[in-house]
Formats: structure tokens, sequence, C-alpha cells
């Protein structure tokens, strides 16, 4: 199929016509800056529309109406011309129910295309588009949380000017996943229903604003983002796209001594901690166990020596790991334990903790494995 995609170039048909790319499908992109004789030819081999072409930040009112109502005017006449029936997807917005020159203007656009379509028989489906979050939204443009984002990631401040300001918000990928189930649609039909993309999130500006600086302090207190819904998740993933490429990576603060280095790298708020420890040749580390605290360690580079000696018993037992065949070893309590390095090269074991080091309640004793070693 060959997909018209008016506003190719926008922040929606960015996503979207890379992913029709993805699914198979052949795009035909079209701008307002382009001729009327170029979309006259897309036209004529175009399987289906997506009207994504439009103004919301113009220099005056009139460029409003000039680039969603007559443009969608213009667009409909073409068709008129072609004599074919070319499914059309219209994204408009939650503000056609608005008085504002933006919503007025959708709102006249979306009536030309449902009279077009019962006058046509031409299948329509009208999308009002809550405020669209994600990778590759204009900051300092149209949307807060672009805006919100680019600027907490560049260390500068943000404004609310009403604490009491709310936000609907929808997610990029799942209005592209909309539009796509449409196209793929067995059969179309004229639709006189205005439609959405769901899910559309509703929450305080303050609130917006407070878990994207929350998410900035994770590169600080090393803390995995704590996503209590589906919409955090999707804010994160839009909030690490608004970093400069320089700035995708950050520092860890490493101990290092004489042994090697023993390095914190992610913490989470309820499923422990995972670390890094690097031991140079011979070095025997460990020796301590815990009442509660599990860990399970996993050597992915080296060779090392992993004995156990259950508390108040002698017996003890040896694992030897190497990072050429994976395994986990697991650390349960009441089990004093040591690891050592007996390879030629530094070993290197990743290192995850049932909880975040307390240094005030570490639930760590020194007891050595071997018994006789004094």
């Amino acid at each position: 199929m060959k997909i018209l995609v008016t506003g190719a170039n926008g922040f929606i048909g960015k996503n979207l016509t890379l992913e029709l790319k993805n699914e198979g499908f052949e795009i035909l992109s079209y701008d307002l800056d382009k001729s009327e004789e170029q979309l006259n030819e897309y036209l004529k081999l175009a399987d289906f529309i997506i009207h994504l072409a439009g103004v919301n930040r113009p220099l005056n009112k009139e460029e409003f109406y000039d680039g969603n109502t007559n443009f969608t005017l213009k667009l409909i006449n073409l068709i008129k011309q072609t004599n074919r029936k070319i499914p059309i997807i219209f994204s408009s917005s939650i503000q056609a129910s608005l008085e504002n020159d933006y919503g007025v203007s959708k709102k006249k656009a979306e009536e030309l295309l449902l009279a077009f379509a019962k006058e046509n028989n031409n299948p329509v489906y009208i999308y009002q588009l809550s405020n669209v979050f994600g990778k590759w939204s204009r900051p300092n443009y149209n949307s807060v949380v672009a805006t919100f984002c680019y600027n907490i990631t560049h260390n500068l401040p943000i404004q609310i000017h009403n604490q009491n300001a709310t936000v609907s918000l929808v997610y990029i990928d799942d209005i592209v996943k909309e539009f796509i189930s449409i196209i793929k649609l067995s059969e179309y039909k004229v639709n006189n229903d205005i439609l959405e993309v769901l899910p559309v999130y509703h929450l305080p500006l303050t609130k917006l604003a407070d878990t994207l600086y929350d998410f900035k302090k994770t590169r600080e207190n090393f803390l995995t983002p704590h996503f209590e819904s589906d919409f955090e998740h999707k804010l994160y993933a839009t909030f690490l796209s608004y970093y400069e490429v320089e700035d995708f990576v950050y520092n860890l603060k490493m101990n290092v001594d004489q042994r090697g280095s023993f390095t914190e790298v992610l913490k989470t708020l309820k499923d422990g901690q995972f670390s890094v420890n690097v031991s140079k040749p011979d070095i025997v580390k460990g020796n301590h166990y815990h009442h509660t605290k599990t860990e399970k360690f996993i050597v992915v580079s080296g060779i090392c020596e992993i004995k156990f000696r259950k508390i108040n018993e002698t017996t003890i037992k040896t694992f030897v790991v190497n990072g050429d065949k994976l395994q986990v070893i697991d650390i349960p309590p009441g089990y004093t334990h040591s690891i050592k390095n007996i390879g030629k090269i530094d070993s290197v074991t990743l290192i995850w903790a049932s909880e975040i080091f307390d240094k005030n309640n570490p639930d760590t004793y020194y007891e050595e494995v071997e018994i006789n070693e004094k």
C-alpha cells in the first residue's frame, strides 16, 4: 500500500512514517511547502491518506485558517478530481471544541471532511488528539512535556504560571499504533463519529514537573526510575530523548583500592541494587555473612573461586565460575562466603543485593570461610 502522509516532517509525521516503513508501507511524504502539482500526483497513487498537515503557531490568525481549514478543502477538492474514494485519517485536536482561532480552524476542517464523507461516501476517520508527547516533539513550541523535558535536561528553569493547572496527554506510539490499526482494517467505512486515541493521561502540571525532576535525580542517586504507571514508563522514555548526545554518558562512583574496585551501579526503591566488583589476580574479597540480605553473583569476566561455609559448621563448599559460562551463584543468609580471583587477569562480577546498602544497618558480619586462616 502507498500511504500519503501530509505533514510528514512534523512531530507526529516523523514517528508515524518511521513505523509505516517498518511495517512495509510505501510513504508519499507531503508538507505544506510542496506544490499543489506534487500533491495531485501523490493522490493519483495513494491507497490511504493520513492528514496531519496544519498550522498551530502562525504569525497571524489568518494562517490558522489557511493551513488548517483551507488546505483541507484543497485536499478534498483534489481527491474529488481523481474520482477515487481514498480513506482518510484526519489529525484534529481537542481544542476543536474551543472558541480560539486554532480550535475553530480545526473544527471547520472536521466539518468539511464529514460533509465530504457523507456526500461522496468516502471513508473518513477524524481523531481529536489530546496534547501529544514523545520523542522528537519540539520544545518551546506547543508541547509542555517537550519544553519541560528540554529545560530540565539542559539545566534550565521551567515555569508553571497556574499551580492548579492540569494537562491531558496522549503518547505518540499509541497514536501511531491506532492509525496503523485503521489502515490495516479489512474494510473501510464512512465514520461520522469523532474518535480519540486511548489512553489519555490527566495530571497536574506540578506532578508532571516533579516526576521529570525525579527522573533527573536518578543520575545522582543511581536509583532506577520508579514507574508507578504505564504513563511514567512512557514519560521516562520521552525524557531521556531530550538529552544531548554528549550527555548520554555519566559517571559512577568507583571505590578503588589495591585489591580492585567496587561500584554501585543501579539502585531500586523496593528491589535492591546492582553493583560491579573488580578483583585483581589472587585477591580474596568477602569473608562475611548476612542475616537477611541475599545476593546473586555473576562472574562475567575472568575466573573466580566462590566458597561457602554455614555458620557454626565446618564443611566448606567451593564453586569455580568464569565469564565463558555465565552462571548465577545465590548467596543465602547464614553462610559466610568469599570470592577469589584465581585467574591471571582482573575478574569482573555483577552483584545483585536484595536491599540497598545502608551504612547504619549493613547486615554484614565478618567471619572467614577458612576456619584455620588466621
